[in-house]
């Protein structure tokens, strides 16, 4: 009876310690929420999170789907996401002294997801002067397409802009309501299939023009270095999977990331229009500073955004970037 009741107290003691050890590892795993619109290029955050691959560095990441940039950028600044996942120039406007935030990690770069649609015949982009082009201002559609401007030796001063959606852009040009739009997937696809105009030039054309990063606020970076780290582990991991077992990680990105991607045959697709980042590609796009990769898009930024007078404060590679957690060999 006393073996009995002793072995019954120390399996009870020893429960009590799995249990306060369970609870001593729960409150020790760190969070971490971004937010973001619906794109394949955000895909390995919800691969890295679905397969558990951000688990294991003990950190739990919330992922939400906020369709319009400004406003998951105000719930940055108001501190209720510790991030976003964004192109580069995107996030540029927001930045400024008040309101700190750095890219950590590069996801992906457009490689053919974001087009122009021009009506046949015409053969360069020096062949739209004068046509009315509806594209959506303010947003990476006008800062891509302003480099297209400038290779052609020309401005928006040479074309007619007309403000709308992305999505719109695609659907008033589909209904010959407009005879240029500046837009991207599925739509430059779609326009194909009904062999409506032509894709006068796409994003492919411009490598390393369209990065989306991962950007945290500062103040998280600071006190949360370790889940920062788990969280470029975790995808490093993740864009490992990705070129080892495409159908796999393309079905799982698919239904993470849901939406007009949750087939996963549309969000192949899409996937071929961009161009993943792994470890050795963070190192290459962030090294040299100002003058590497990553510094030039942000001058280039600087200068086109500036320009339009939506920067609100002169921004420069040390404002937007730190790669303390990056390989960088």
């Amino acid at each position: 009876m006393t073996m009995t009741f002793s072995k019954l107290r120390k399996a009870a003691l020893a429960a009590g310690v799995a249990m306060l050890a369970a609870s001593a590892s729960t409150a020790q795993a760190g969070s971490m929420k971004l937010g973001m619109t619906t794109w394949v290029g955000y895909g390995p955050l919800f691969l890295a999170r679905d397969m558990g691959y951000f688990k294991e560095g003990g950190l739990d990441v919330e992922l939400e789907i906020i369709e319009e940039s400004s406003m998951y950028m105000a719930a940055v600044a108001a501190g209720q996401l510790d991030g976003n996942a964004s192109t580069i120039d995107e996030i540029m406007k927001y930045r400024s002294a008040d309101v700190c935030f750095k890219s950590v990690y590069a996801l992906d770069d457009s490689h053919g997801g974001d087009g122009v649609l021009a009506p046949k015949g015409v053969k360069d982009l020096t062949g739209i002067k004068g046509m009315e082009v509806a594209m959506n201002e303010g947003s990476v559609s006008q800062f891509w397409f302003n480099i297209l401007l400038r290779q052609a030796g020309m401005t928006e001063a040479d074309v007619k802009i007309t403000n709308m959606t992305a999505d719109d852009a695609a659907a008033a040009f589909m209904a010959d309501r407009i005879p240029v739009a500046v837009t991207w997937e599925p739509h430059l696809t779609l326009a194909k299939q009904a062999d409506k105009g032509q894709v006068l030039i796409d994003s492919s054309k411009t490598p390393g023009a369209i990065v989306d990063v991962v950007a945290l606020n500062c103040d998280y970076i600071e006190k949360n270095p370790k889940d920062v780290a788990a969280l470029v582990a975790g995808l490093y991991k993740a864009n490992e999977f990705i070129k080892e077992n495409q159908d796999k990680a393309y079905e799982v990105m698919a239904k993470g990331v849901g939406g007009w991607l949750e087939d996963p045959k549309e969000f192949a697709s899409s996937a071929a229009g961009v161009n993943f980042y792994g470890k050795d590609r963070n190192a290459e796009f962030f090294a040299g500073g100002d003058e590497g990769e990553a510094g030039k898009l942000i001058k280039l930024g600087s200068e086109i955004w500036g320009g339009f007078g939506k920067l609100k404060m002169d921004i420069k590679y040390g404002d937007l970037v730190d790669t303390q957690f990056l390989d960088m060999k």
